[in-house]
């Protein structure tokens, strides 16, 4: 078994490639196969973002793994302007949907339920096979409702600091 602790920066020729979905490269700890069929066993930093597509790890024995996003069956919406796209963002915001941000457009996943609310606020909706890389959010490092005990989720925000002025 291939046996994965690291990520490293991007590498030109890795040795080896694992492809994987949204909710794979989530987790910290995973047993998988590379695109070659090797049994890999991932044990990656807890609280970390997810894996992105072309990010690299490093095993055990010194080799080299390029990630890969797989291709997951995804809702793409468009919307007549961009005031409705915002809407449709902030009505999906609200249900805690991760949403992947494109030009013009959003991706989520596929589900009857978001895309039958979307089609009612005027927004296209396309189902498509393609990679799923959503925004990590403003704070990073994951979702909990603890407000106590627990350091290990006590996360500081990553793109604010509130009370600071500068």
């Amino acid at each position: 078994m291939l046996v994965i602790h690291s990520r490293i920066a991007p590498q030109a020729n890795p040795d080896a490639e694992l492809e994987l979905t949204f909710e794979a490269r989530s987790k910290s700890r995973l047993r998988c196969f590379t695109m070659a069929g090797e049994e890999v066993g991932l044990f990656l930093e807890r609280g970390q973002p997810a894996l992105a597509d072309g990010e690299c790890l490093q095993a055990r024995d010194g080799r080299v793994v390029r990630v890969r996003a797989k291709a997951e069956p995804l809702l793409h919406v468009t919307c007549s302007s961009p005031f409705e796209l915002m809407r449709a963002a902030y009505h999906l915001g609200n249900r805690h949907v991760a949403l992947q941000l494109g030009e013009g457009w959003l991706r989520l996943p596929d589900d009857y339920v978001l895309k039958a609310m979307l089609e009612q606020l005027g927004a296209r909706v396309e189902a498509v096979q393609a990679p799923y890389q959503p925004e990590q959010g403003a704070y990073g490092g994951g979702h909990h409702h603890s407000h106590q005990g627990d350091e290990e989720f006590n996360y500081g925000p990553r793109l604010h600091q509130f009370g600071v002025r500068t």
